[in-house]
């Protein structure tokens, strides 16, 4: 938890998923078109049924039932309106479309949220068993929050150089699009020849934001233009190697088991599509872009937006699951700062550094052997000792958890046309038929901001036991409405990733102690996250100012200050989830440790965590209160 404002996020959102912060992406794996439908739609029809199953030894059966079926109609209500969603799922239903940014379906979306609202508040929850009413309070929960972020719509950013519809747009047909046969590949050049009315609709989505005064800071502009000039670079553009889409489609189509004349026929339908269609519908936004670049301002903070100190509370709220203010977060910030450069000295006394923090933090930053170079060959060697570390894990998960992920794990590398602008690593889920496994995404566009003595921590918060573990079980689940397989808070999503940086040291790892030293600088750039988030949205801090305070107080590189504090400028709020969610996570832990005591088992404690997929962190709590109560009572 793997975006572009779109009924793809929406639906997610309104459904239980704040959102990732990463650009998704992911790895095609050829299947038929029927079988990948039937598992689909038989996952999505059995969820119901199996959900019921389950909780048939309490409450009112029927009712039971009426309102697991009632979860998927409504979930497959947005799926139906979604054909990315649909392509996301596998499915090959509207395949040659795009999703609908039209101010009216919008709007259309949002009194089909509050009449699902309405349906979901007839039904009395104490006919229901634990688990549907557990399922009901989330539903309910996630359309008012959805509904209450209505008045907020104009407020966001929906091209920024962290998520855009124009990048998304080419990262679904490179990784989610299959062609398995011809008519797949009609459908991609029918996406390819919508583009044109796709981009307008976007066009038109930013000028409703301009004329309320919401425009992305200044310093976005040349991201966004580079990255649309970037797709439209090279055949049959212009001179030079094919270009990122020309060359997916060719690939794709030269696997087919068709004629060579076919193929040749499908190759000049895409190429006619990209001049025709794609080449313009590019410039045109790109132009757009360009002419918006000059009516844009330095100011960064949410503060200057409209209403923007309690649109930035709803944010904080939305992303936090809690009702911290600004104020609350910033303090804690600084206080777990503090913390973390003490533990730090302690690993400069291990290594015998003699000097300063700050000047320990320039010796990690500057001496080469923390870093590969700037090669093929470096880029090569990171992924393969990334991929052997999270191996390593792999063949150690029995020590941590009962239940684990079915779904493999790759990693990769984030594809040229992005890798500019992209985050620096990211977690792609797998498919739910099992069509695709999970990715890790590591941007190695620079290896300069890719210090070897964060690798180990950054593989296992992407990948094991981080977001793979629990993006791919909550995905996997049984016993749960598909709405809370797809769904997700960003609290208890981050909050696990970072946890999962700190609990290999339990068993062993992290060896070397630059390496922990890496863990902590980790840790440590999510607290200071707490301090600039708040600083720049609520303090009216600048970009500079934000800057400089995490370059000081952290031994990245400059060049990834600048791309984090970029970040969090244009995502108000979403920074400050990570740290509190591993904070909540790690208190309810000490707290069952100490009620338990010999009776804790981390095991156990997990798969309390993991095995009701993603909730908020109120409702995490209640369920870790209920598992140590239930473990006294035995």
């Amino acid at each position: 938890m793997k975006l572009k404002l779109t009924l793809l996020a929406a639906a997610i959102s309104a459904l239980a998923m704040t959102g990732c912060d990463r650009e998704q992406a992911g790895q095609q794996k050829n299947t038929a078109a029927n079988e990948t439908a039937q598992v689909t739609e038989q996952a999505a029809t059995e969820s119901a049924e199996t959900a019921t199953s389950a909780a048939a030894s309490e409450g009112d059966a029927e009712v039971i039932q009426q309102t697991n079926e009632l979860f998927e109609q409504q979930f497959q209500t947005h799926v139906s309106r979604s054909p990315e969603f649909k392509t996301f799922l596998g499915m090959k239903e509207d395949y040659g479309k795009w999703d609908d940014l039209s101010p009216e379906f919008e709007k259309e979306t949002h009194e089909i949220y509050k009449s699902q609202l309405e349906a979901l508040k007839k039904i009395d929850p104490n006919k229901l068993d634990k688990a549907t009413r557990l399922s009901l309070d989330l539903a309910i929960r996630n359309l008012e929050q959805n509904i209450e972020g209505w008045k907020w719509r104009l407020h966001t950013y929906p091209v920024n150089q962290m998520y855009a519809a124009h990048t998304s747009v080419a990262s679904m047909l490179i990784n989610q699009h299959r062609i398995d046969d011809a008519s797949d590949a009609e459908a991609y050049i029918s996406r390819l020849n919508a583009l044109p009315a796709h981009f307008d609709q976007l066009i038109e989505n930013l000028q409703a934001r301009a004329d309320k005064g919401v425009i992305v800071p200044k310093f976005v502009f040349p991201y966004i233009i580079s990255d649309g000039q970037n797709l439209i670079t090279g055949a049959p553009y212009g001179d030079g190697e094919d270009s990122t889409l020309y060359a997916d489609f060719k690939g794709k189509v030269d696997k087919l088991e068709i004629s060579d004349e076919e193929k040749t026929a499908l190759v000049e339908q895409a190429k006619t599509a990209m001049l025709d269609s794609v080449k313009p519908a590019y410039e045109k936004l790109i132009g757009y872009l360009g002419e918006l670049e000059q009516k844009a301002t330095t100011d960064d903070g949410a503060w200057k937006l409209p209403d923007g100190d309690a649109f930035y509370q709803h944010r904080l709220n939305v992303y936090t699951t809690t009702d911290m203010t600004a104020e609350e977060i910033h303090q804690k910030g600084l206080e777990d700062v503090k913390r973390i450069h003490d533990e730090m000295r302690e690993i400069m006394a291990k290594v015998k550094f003699e000097g300063t923090l700050q000047e320990f933090f320039e010796f990690m930053r500057t001496d080469k052997q923390f870093y590969y170079p700037e090669t093929e060959e470096g880029k090569q060697r990171y992924l393969k000792e990334a991929t052997a570390m999270i191996d390593n894990l792999k063949g150690r998960l029995d020590e941590l958890f009962i239940t684990k992920p079915k779904a493999d794990l790759v990693v990769k590398a984030v594809e040229p046309f992005r890798e500019k602008s992209a985050g620096k690593a990211f977690y792609q889920r797998p498919a739910p038929d099992g069509s695709r496994p999970g990715i890790y995404y590591a941007n190695l566009y620079k290896m300069s901001s890719m210090p070897v003595y964060q690798m180990e921590a950054l593989a296992y918060h992407e990948g094991i036991p981080g977001h793979h573990m629990q993006l791919s079980i909550m995905q996997e689940l049984e016993n749960v409405p598909s709405f809370r397989k797809f769904g997700g808070y960003t609290a208890y999503t981050e909050g696990w990733g970072l946890y999962s940086e700190l609990v290999p040291k339990e068993i062993g790892l992290y060896q070397d102690p630059y390496s922990d030293f890496g863990r902590l600088a980790m840790e440590l750039w999510r607290a200071g996250r707490l301090v600039v988030d708040t600083g720049l949205h609520s303090k009216k801090w600048t970009r500079e100012e934000t800057i400089d305070w995490l370059a000081e107080n952290s031994p990245n590189p400059k060049e990834d200050v600048v791309k984090a504090i970029e970040r969090y400028i244009v995502m108000p709020g979403q920074a400050t989830a990570y740290k509190i969610g591993m904070m909540k996570i790690l208190e309810l832990r000490e707290n069952a440790k100490q009620q338990l005591g010999d009776k804790f088992d981390i095991r156990e404690f997990h798969d309390v965590v993991l095995a009701n997929g993603a909730v908020p962190l109120d409702v995490l709590e209640e369920l870790v209160t209920d598992w140590v109560n239930s473990k006294q009572a035995n």
